[in-house]
């Protein structure tokens, strides 16, 4: 005996299952992916060879397809490569396809043309597991996300850094024309025949390098003018709808992936992907969608300070939306604004609705003088007072010659509420983190699926989905086991 728990011999006769479905547990996912896949209309979805042609040559059918998409981003497998070759040998996989195997370009291709039918997938998932009372329907937070672009960061310019790089390009060329020229010059002052072998491997390699520099600067004077153009502010060559973000404190090019996550579980509710670095114009949208997925007429939502808008907060209001979101912080706010001391920032005076006036903190009374317009187009009532010339503490409230000017928005109304909201009820805020960051957490470090293999708005949109998709089913899973949901499918 060796001492160690061994293996079977190599060469010993065994009796495997004769029948595939033998191999595949009645708890496995992959049974509940199959019957979930091919209750969906997929016709109605939109997805590309729904419906056969009588001529030609017959394509794969789009719901094996599908299954193996959702099969693989459940599973951590997401290239096409890789999925061919699980084809082959996962026996999931060969019971889930039933032992076809497409090749890489194929299963490539059935993404690329799909992409805007996955939300639909993914909505039916939704309404599947809304039966299943799995979503409060209540309260959702909502947040984005960075997810890395098929972009490097040396591949994304502004106007400031072409102009530089093509500066610096053309500093190398004009000195590797002069270091020919200079060779065309030591070559004449000798006699015919005596260049060094050196000399001419030198001449060979300056041409080279000179005809790939000038190519670079006929791309990035190219990539300029589109610049310029596009009326935005940088360019990707890679993947042109990618933007540079701040991501984790260092500078990277991705794209923005919002989610609406429910109280309940935590599960996904609706997603979306933009190329803005900033969350501040998401709200509203997010949140509408939200309400429609879930098909309920009053929704409170959650969300951080990035999302922090009037506008949006106004628009959410309007569809029967209560949003809880912090306030930028005042210091931001009153950086550049001439007032130098926090005591003296805006949100120190008071406001009485009953008097539509103001008090400052030194106690003097502020009247609404006249109408106004900030640079968002909001309507804004000013309010001031005529104490401020002899007031002890104008150095410290303003450098404004005509006094302290309060500027209120029409509808502040409805920013005082959502302050006083805050107030009551603070744990709205501390439940967003866990709500929103659990996903996303989720997602980037057990998915492995932070990073995108598609280009494009449109298709990054498609990719996402297929993640938000993967991320429901095994939180469905876990909640409830795959033998529950696929028992629930035949009901």
């Amino acid at each position: 005996m060796s001492g160690y728990v061994e293996g079977v011999d190599r060469k010993q006769v065994i009796l495997l299952p004769d029948v595939l479905d033998d191999y595949v547990d009645e708890n496995n996912p992959v049974r509940f992916i199959d019957a979930f896949v091919d209750r969906l209309d997929l016709v109605k979805l939109g997805f590309k060879h729904a419906e056969p042609k009588e001529t030609g040559r017959p394509p794969y059918h789009p719901a094996d397809m599908l299954k193996l998409y959702v099969y693989g981003y459940l599973n951590q497998i997401r290239s096409s490569r890789k999925l061919e070759r699980e084809c082959s040998r996962n026996l999931e996989l060969m019971w889930l396809m039933g032992r076809l195997t497409p090749d890489f370009k194929t299963i490539s291709n059935f993404r690329k043309d799909n992409v805007d039918c996955v939300k639909k997938v993914f909505k039916e998932f939704v309404y599947f597991l809304q039966d299943l009372d799995l979503f409060g329907a209540e309260l959702v937070g909502i947040d984005g996300s960075k997810f890395k672009a098929v972009n490097a960061t040396n591949r994304n310019f502004n106007v400031k850094n072409l102009a530089f790089r093509i500066r610096r390009i053309e500093e190398k060329i004009e000195r590797y024309v002069k270091e020919l020229e200079e060779g065309d010059r030591i070559e004449e002052e000798r006699e015919a025949g005596e260049e060094s072998a050196l000399l001419a491997k030198r001449r060979e390699y300056l041409k080279e390098k000179l005809e790939r520099l000038r190519n670079q600067t006929e791309d990035l004077k190219d990539a300029s003018e589109k610049l310029k153009e596009s009326g935005q502010e940088q360019i990707s060559l890679t993947d042109p709808d990618s933007r540079l973000m701040k991501n984790n404190g260092k500078f990277e090019v991705c794209y923005n992936v919002q989610a609406s996550v429910d109280e309940k579980n935590k599960l996904i509710v609706d997603y979306d992907a933009t190329n803005e670095g900033e969350d501040r114009n998401q709200l509203s949208k997010m949140a509408k969608g939200t309400k429609e997925t879930l098909r309920v007429d009053e929704l409170k939502v959650t969300a951080d300070r990035g999302f922090s808008n009037s506008l949006e907060t106004k628009a959410c209001v309007d569809e029967g939306i209560t949003p809880y979101v912090p306030e930028q912080k005042a210091g931001g706010r009153y950086r550049h604004t001439g007032v130098p001391e926090p005591a003296f920032h805006k949100d120190k005076f008071v406001y009485s609705a009953e008097s539509d006036t103001y008090m400052c903190p030194a106690g003097n009374e502020m009247r609404f003088c006249k109408m106004d317009s900030d640079a968002a187009g909001r309507l804004m009532r000013v309010y001031r007072t005529d104490a401020c010339n002899g007031c002890q503490f104008r150095s410290i409230c303003t450098n404004n010659r005509l006094g302290r000017l309060i500027r209120r928005w029409e509808h502040e109304q409805i920013i005082d509420e959502m302050r006083e909201r805050l107030k009551r009820e603070p744990m709205k805020i501390a439940i967003r983190k866990e709500l929103s960051e659990h996903p996303f957490g989720t997602m980037k470090r057990a998915f492995n699926q932070g990073y995108l293999l598609l280009k494009g708005l449109r298709k990054v949109t498609g990719e996402v989905g297929f993640t938000m998709l993967a991320y429901n089913m095994r939180r469905a899973i876990n909640i409830l086991g795959s033998k529950a949901l696929l028992a629930s499918l035949s009901q």
